[in-house]
């Protein structure tokens, strides 16, 4: 399956090619699988799931049946989850009672087709964020929306291709966002698993720690299409 992304930079909302949402959703209840780190916020990563590669033998997945089945559309990158940083660590499993919503999990499907995943990711990072779901998820469809991918069909046909190219090609396709802002995980075979995107405490772009920059620029990379 080559990836439906046409050329030159398109919207994040291009990412979820033909998106459909379930008709029923439900949202599992999620219990913290580690220790409660109530931090300071220092800044903030939007990671971003490269879809083909997680769905790569996931296919007929019933957890991920709505992201890689294939029933629900094709989708290009996806919203891993937005994670709050610190100095010290990072935030997680802050206080709350508030759970994610049926309606607030289908509202956010397009761009993180799982709902358990939704759900997981407001328990463990939107939690250290805000008092509700629904801003937390407003906050990271924000943050969504403002970008632009280059044509990753296109770029993952490249050879050679590097994690500096792939870095380059999305800070071309976003005003304001440099390098040195992106992060680039790869497996250990060279595959793209995620894009890291580091920001400040107001939310500006800033320079992505050792941690979160991953792949160097010189590093061989691949991108896989699906079939």
């Amino acid at each position: 399956m080559a990836l439906a992304i046409g050329t030159g930079a398109q919207p994040a909302s291009a990412q979820a090619y033909q998106c459909r949402i379930p008709g029923t959703i439900a949202v599992p209840q999620m219990v913290p699988d580690g220790p409660s780190r109530n931090l300071a916020v220092t800044g903030y990563t939007l990671a971003l799931s490269w879809s083909p590669e997680f769905c790569k033998g996931r296919e007929t997945s019933r957890p991920d049946r709505t992201q890689c089945s294939g029933a629900n559309g094709r989708f290009g990158f996806v919203v891993h989850g937005l994670w709050p940083e610190s100095r010290n660590g990072w935030p997680q499993y802050c206080a709350t009672t508030a759970r994610l919503s049926p309606t607030e999990a289908r509202r956010n499907l397009c761009m993180a087709p799982s709902a358990s995943l939704l759900a997981r990711q407001w328990l463990k990072h939107g939690s250290c964020m805000s008092r509700q779901p629904e801003t937390y998820f407003k906050v990271t469809r924000i943050l969504w929306n403002s970008l632009r991918f280059p044509d990753m069909d296109r770029l993952s046909r490249e050879k050679p291709l590097t994690a500096g190219r792939i870095r380059g090609e999305i800070a071309a396709a976003n005003a304001g966002i440099e390098p040195e802002n992106i992060g680039v995980s790869l497996d250990r075979k060279g595959w793209l698993e995620e894009i890291h995107l580091c920001y400040a405490a107001n939310f500006m772009p800033a320079r992505c720690d050792r941690r979160h920059f991953g792949a160097s620029d010189a590093e061989p990379a691949k991108i896989w299409r699906g079939l």
